[in-house]
């Protein structure tokens, strides 16, 4: 099979071309490299510049490398600037998708693995959250994630394409920390340029229904990421008629006092004491995967620890931020 990777020159996408490119698998890229950066992708593997909204770009690269696989990881991904933008991300992220997928279709391919998100919840009230957890996004961020999911399960239904929707949970660290996250949009990158810049980190809220009243999240390696992309990739090869959706998280859940200690440890900052400010509207207090479906599915488990992650992320950012 050949593998096209949209968004493959990103944070998350990269990794999952590396993952596969180590597992043998052939792979094109495609990345309109708003975000992405070429020279995050191995040597051998090509590049094509576009946007999954170019209709003509997307049929030509399926066309020129014979491609019978996509994995969709290309999108916009910030909550924040989804309520600021919300037809932005409806562009980018459904209409980008139905593009792609109308592609997909017309060029006879036969797998599509979608990059999806536990976004697609909401606040959920439940100890653990398995994939029959009822989907109710408070954003449009989470909203497109669900459409998507929609899309591609409609798509594959009816056009005879193996399908899957891994929705991550909260992504951390890095392989290499040349592969490191560029953004600072999440807690781990938010607390290290806090801490660089001498300030503060700032937890937002110490009054919520938890054992230290701090917001309980479920973290994953990016690592593990790439290798459930792998594995899910593998399955659909081997299942034409494959119609999956799986949550990728460790089933363990960190708090957030308890994550800024692990990263102040790390940084050698435990000299600054974090700083407690307002709720931030739209938190749930607790929110952690059930991985029981994705272990039953394709075999696969997370590797990697919370530290782990905390020490591969801050490798990467004094690489960037020397």
């Amino acid at each position: 099979m050949t593998w096209l990777i949209t968004g493959g020159a990103g944070f998350i996408g990269s990794h999952v071309v590396r993952a596969m490119a180590e597992g043998g698998e052939r792979i094109v890229v495609l990345d309109d490299l708003s975000t992405g950066r070429a020279e995050r992708l191995p040597e051998g593997v090509p590049l094509e510049v576009g946007t999954v909204l170019d209709r003509a770009v997307v049929d030509r690269v399926l066309r020129e490398h014979a491609v019978t696989g996509i994995v969709h990881i290309a999108g916009k991904k910030q909550v924040a600037e989804s309520v600021a933008k919300p037809l932005h991300y409806y562009r980018e992220n459904v209409e980008g998708l139905r593009t792609l997928l109308e592609g997909a279709v017309e060029a006879g391919v036969t797998r599509f693995l979608f990059s999806s998100s536990a976004a697609v919840y909401g606040m959920p009230d439940v100890d653990l959250v398995t994939e029959a957890t009822p989907c109710a996004p408070i954003n449009p961020y989470g909203e497109t994630k669900l459409a998507g999911e929609w899309l591609v399960t409609a798509a594959g239904r009816t056009h005879g394409m193996a399908t899957a929707s891994l929705r991550y949970f909260n992504v951390a660290g890095a392989a290499t920390p040349e592969l490191g996250d560029d953004g600072v949009f999440n807690l781990v990158p938010m607390v290290f340029e806090r801490l660089t810049a001498d300030e503060q980190p700032r937890i937002f809220g110490d009054d919520y229904p938890t054992p230290d009243g701090t917001c309980i999240r479920d973290y994953i390696h990016v690592e593990d990421i790439a290798s459930a992309h792998v594995a899910a990739a593998r399955r659909l090869a081997a299942d034409p008629a494959a119609s999956l959706i799986l949550n990728i998280g460790r089933g363990e859940g960190v708090s957030v006092t308890e994550m800024v200690g692990i990263i102040q440890d790390v940084t050698g900052r435990t000299d600054i004491k974090p700083l407690v400010t307002e709720r931030r509207p739209g938190d749930p207090a607790r929110v952690v995967a059930s991985a029981d479906r994705i272990r039953e599915e394709l075999d696969w488990s997370a590797r990697y620890g919370v530290r782990e992650m905390v020490e591969s992320a801050w490798a990467g950012w004094r690489l960037r931020h020397p």
